[in-house]
């Protein structure tokens, strides 16, 4: 059994010398995800936790999450994104299927 339900790690890299995920505003969106996540009470041992990562090289598909134990990939756009992933997968297990990776 996992001391979490759902593990995601938001990469948040920033490089100066090719495209990476801080270029989409990531460390926000994560900052937000976490408000969200807390918010809704799904925070903590048994439930979610939201954490930064390092680059997760995955670069060129925009800004990526990765939902542990499943290993689902995510890319997104906007806080609406941000909100069905949360809704769907961390909420009712769903995967989002257009914005897998």
């Amino acid at each position: 059994m996992s001391y979490y339900r759902y593990h995601v790690f938001f990469c948040t890299n920033k490089r100066e010398s090719k495209a990476c995920c801080q270029d989409h505003n990531a460390q926000a969106l994560r900052d937000y995800a976490k408000d969200k996540v807390k918010a809704l009470g799904l925070a903590g041992p048994g439930g979610v936790r939201i954490n930064s990562a390092g680059c997760l090289d995955r670069c060129g598909e925009g800004p990526v999450i990765v939902i542990y134990p499943q290993e689902t990939w995510y890319t997104y756009v906007d806080r609406e994104d941000i909100d069905e992933i949360i809704e769907q997968h961390l909420q009712h297990g769903n995967v989002v299927e257009r914005l897998k990776i």
